[in-house]
C-alpha cells in the first residue's frame, strides 16, 4: 500500500492529446515525422525516444505484434510492455501483404525523414522498403534498419533474440567469469534490445543532421550482435587492446569475485572504496584503524586484479559494524561510493524517484490509472514531454490516412 507521502508524489499527470500536434510542447525534434515500422522492444523504444523529444511519431503495426500480446492487460493489446515502448505515437494498422494498404504505407513512408524497422532484409525486398527501393523515390529519406546481424555478413538471417546476442557478444561469459557460476546467467533485463535501441536514437539524429545540412538521407544499419559488443569491449578488452597481447580480457574491478554487496548491521550495501584512503577512512569508521597499515592500502593505488579478492574479505568482516543509513554517512563524508541495495519495488518508491517524477501516474482512456515511466533527461530551452499514451491498435488510422489524403489534394 502506498504511504500518504507517496501519494503526495505520484498524483496523477495529465497529457495534451493534440490532433494534430499544433498545440503541443515543442520538443527538440518537433517538425521531424518517425515512421515506426519495428517489432517487439528494441526499434518500437528508440522511435518512442524520439516521440518523447518532440518527434510526430506514425506506428504502423500488426495488432498481434509481440508488445501487446500477454497475460496482464485491462482491454487486449493494451500490456504493460506496450504501454512502455509505445507512447507518444499514433498506431495505423496495415496489412503490407494487401497492395492497396502496401501503397499507402508507401505514401505514408514518403513524408517522413526517419523510418525505422527491424525487417529481414529479404522480406523488406519483397514489399519495395528497402533502402535501395525507397531512397529512389524519397532521396531525404533516414532509413534506419536494426537486426541481431550485419545484413552483409553469412549470419544475416539468422533470428537474434536478447539473449543470444548476450550470449554471441561475451556478456554471459563475463557473467560466468565474475560470478564464478556453473552455467552462465542471462542478464534479468533485455539490455541488448535496449542499448540498440539507444544507439538507434543517436544514429538517426546523427543522420538526420546530415539529411538537414546536405538535403540527403542515408542507410543506417545497427546489428545488435555488433552494437553489444562494442559496449562491452570499452572497458573489457583490456590486456587484448594491445598487439601483441598484454593481458586477458575482463575489467579486474568488474571481474573481481569481491566485487559485491555488503552486509551492515541492517541490510546490504555497495560500499566500494577505490582509492587507498578510501580503504583506510572505512576501516578507521569501523574502529579497525590497526587494518589502515595493511600493505594493500598503503601504495599509490589499489591492484583489483592482486588484491581486490582479499581486501573484499576485510570489508566483510567490518561492514557489518554499522547500519546501511550509517555507512551512508561515513561514505558520503569520505567521498566513497555508497548505496543502499534497494528491491526493484522499493527503487520505484524511492524519495529521489518520486520526487524526479520518473514514475507518476496518469489516466489512460481505455486502461484508467497506470504508471507512466517518466523521461530521464532535461532540456532548458526545448522540453522533451509525454504527450500522447500509447495508442490502441490502429486508433489513428483513419485520421492519419486522412491527413495523407489532404496532403495529396494540396500538391
Amino acid at each position: 500500500m502506498e504511504s500518504a507521502e507517496s501519494a503526495e508524489f505520484i498524483e496523477s499527470v495529465e497529457f495534451t492529446e493534440p490532433a494534430t500536434g499544433t498545440d503541443a510542447p515543442a520538443g527538440p525534434l518537433a517538425g521531424v515525422r518517425v515512421i515506426d515500422m519495428a517489432t517487439v522492444v528494441m526499434g518500437p523504444y528508440a522511435a518512442q525516444i524520439l516521440g518523447d523529444l518532440g518527434a510526430d511519431v506514425i506506428k504502423i503495426e500488426s495488432p498481434n505484434d509481440t508488445v501487446r500480446v500477454g497475460a496482464l492487460h485491462r482491454t487486449p493489446g493494451m500490456t504493460p510492455l506496450n504501454l512502455n515502448v509505445n507512447r507518444n505515437k499514433r498506431s495505423v494498422t496495415l496489412n503490407l501483404k494487401d497492395k492497396g494498404e502496401r501503397a499507402r504505407a508507401l505514401e505514408l513512408i514518403g513524408t517522413a525523414d526517419i523510418l525505422i524497422t527491424n525487417m529481414r532484409i529479404d522480406a523488406l525486398r519483397r514489399l519495395g522498403m528497402d533502402y535501395d527501393n525507397l531512397a529512389a523515390a524519397h532521396p531525404r529519406l533516414v532509413h534506419v534498419h536494426a537486426q541481431g546481424f550485419r545484413p552483409d555478413s553469412d549470419r544475416a538471417r539468422l533470428a537474434a533474440y536478447d539473449e543470444t546476442v548476450q550470449a554471441a557478444s561475451g556478456l554471459l561469459d563475463l557473467a560466468q567469469r565474475a560470478g564464478d557460476v556453473g552455467a552462465p546467467v542471462v542478464l534479468p533485463s533485455i539490455i541488448a534490445d535496449k542499448v540498440a535501441a539507444l544507439t538507434i536514437v543517436y544514429a538517426a539524429l546523427a543522420a538526420l543532421v546530415h539529411q538537414r545540412a546536405t538535403g540527403r538521407g542515408q542507410r543506417v544499419e545497427v546489428p545488435m550482435v555488433d552494437t553489444l559488443l562494442a559496449f562491452n569491449l570499452v572497458e573489457h578488452l583490456q590486456g587484448r587492446t594491445f598487439e601483441p597481447p598484454m593481458g586477458p580480457t575482463g575489467f579486474p574491478l568488474s571481474m573481481n569475485k569481491g566485487h559485491r554487496a555488503r552486509p551492515t548491521k541492517d541490510g546490504l550495501a555497495m560500499i566500494i572504496p577505490y582509492s587507498p584512503q578510501n580503504f583506510r577512512d572505512l576501516f578507521a569508521a569501523a574502529g579497525r584503524p590497526d587494518l589502515a597499515d595493511d600493505p594493500r592500502v598503503n601504495g599509490e593505488f589499489i591492484d583489483a586484479k592482486r588484491d581486490g579478492e582479499a581486501l573484499a574479505e576485510l570489508m566483510e568482516t567490518v561492514t557489518p559494524r554499522l547500519t546501511t543509513e550509517e555507512w551512508t554517512e561515513v561514505c558520503t563524508k569520505h567521498s566513497i561510493p555508497v548505496g543502499p541495495v534497494l528491491r526493484l519495488d522499493e527503487a520505484a518508491e524511492d524519495p529521489y524517484v518520486r520526487e524526479g517524477h520518473l514514475l507518476d501516474v496518469a489516466e489512460h482512456p481505455s486502461e484508467g490509472a497506470y504508471r507512466v515511466v517518466g523521461i530521464p533527461l532535461t532540456f532548458s530551452a526545448s522540453p522533451a514531454s509525454v504527450r500522447r499514451h500509447a495508442p490502441l491498435p490502429g486508433q489513428h488510422t483513419e485520421e492519419v490516412l486522412a491527413e495523407l489524403d489532404r496532403g495529396r489534394a494540396q500538391r
